[in-house]
């Protein structure tokens, strides 16, 4: 329990400070209650309480009262700062799980991601992208269910799992999105998630390749150097830990020199109580207003544009194409 420091009458004022007695005074208050704000056998301030004009004076019958207040308002003093380190705690976690980008150039690679502003705990989006030895770049963007530990963890595990399988084999993204679910489920059986995963690699005439399979996730945009959008809705699946024996088909498009690429987790375009075509069509005019800006600023200028409204975790993955020379 709390003790009150003091409980005076503001006439006598023995027990009060001079400063103290005339700020009651001046504010017309006949008796007072001071109590300390302890937390963790520590001071961090004082409840004052004050009684004016015609009201009862106050009496040892309040002191129960002043006592919980006190000891609430000294818990959700000493919390801030801790929800703050926490919250600070979360994040660094979260972005340590991420990659560094590789140098893949004549490709141009920018990856954002943005903490959900109401969790403390970490989340599961993810994205990622290396080289492989025939030259080809790997894309990868998921989003693992949940916003706490374990959602981080599994994102972990897909991961690893993941650039194992694509490292190992030379397959369809397809087959190998059915190969991760797999393992996936005899190791960890009950953990969903969704992902795309993307090889790219040059064709003719200054073109790219795309290849990618998609399990549940929100479609690619691709966004050509004219501003000419549309959403690469092929090679879709069923999310990963419902059907692991599922087929997966893989997908592929011929990319123009110059066009922007972007990869992204649902955070960016749901909204609670808004359609999902309304979130995509958002998505599209706001990166066809920015096909031109640098990289890094259209990533920087999409998060600015519709992360605001978003109650979760963000993570992009955007490739710039290298125009015809």
């Amino acid at each position: 329990m709390v003790d009150p420091v003091v409980m005076a009458s503001v006439e006598d004022g023995s027990a009060l400070h001079a400063a103290q007695v005339a700020l009651f005074s001046e504010l017309g208050a006949r008796s007072a209650v001071i109590a300390p704000l302890r937390a963790r056998r520590q001071i961090l301030g004082a409840l004052t309480l004050a009684r004016s004009g015609d009201a009862f004076a106050l009496t040892e019958n309040d002191l129960a009262l002043v006592e919980d207040l006190a000891h609430r308002t000294a818990l959700a003093v000493d919390n801030s700062p801790l929800y703050a380190s926490v919250q600070s705690t979360a994040e660094h976690l979260q972005r340590s799980l991420l990659p560094s980008l590789p140098d893949v150039a004549p490709l141009d690679i920018a990856a954002r991601y943005v903490p959900a502003r109401a969790a403390v705990e970490v989340g599961g989006d993810w994205y990622d992208c290396f080289a492989l030895p025939d030259g080809t770049t790997a894309l990868i963007i998921g989003d693992a269910a949940g916003h706490d530990l374990p959602a981080a963890v599994t994102m972990g595990q897909l991961r690893n799992m993941l650039r194992a399988l694509v490292c190992d084999r030379l397959e369809p993204p397809g087959e190998i999105l059915r190969r991760l679910d797999a393992i996936s489920h005899t190791l960890y059986g009950g953990d969903t998630a969704t992902c795309i995963y993307a090889l790219l690699e040059p064709g003719p005439h200054h073109s790219w390749q795309l290849k990618f399979a998609n399990a549940g996730h929100p479609p690619p945009l691709l966004v050509s150097h004219d501003g000419d959008t549309r959403y690469l809705e092929t090679g879709h699946s069923v999310l990963l830990g419902i059907e692991p024996d599922t087929p997966r088909p893989s997908s592929t498009h011929t990319l123009a020199p110059g066009s922007n690429l972007l990869f992204y987790t649902d955070g960016l375009i749901e909204r609670s109580g808004e359609d999902l075509d309304r979130g995509l069509a958002r998505l599209r005019q706001h990166a066809a207003a920015l096909t031109r800006e640098p990289l890094a600023v259209f990533c920087d200028e999409l998060l600015a544009g519709l992360a605001q409204g978003s109650n979760d975790d963000i993570a992009l993955l955007a490739v710039r194409l290298p125009p015809a020379t």
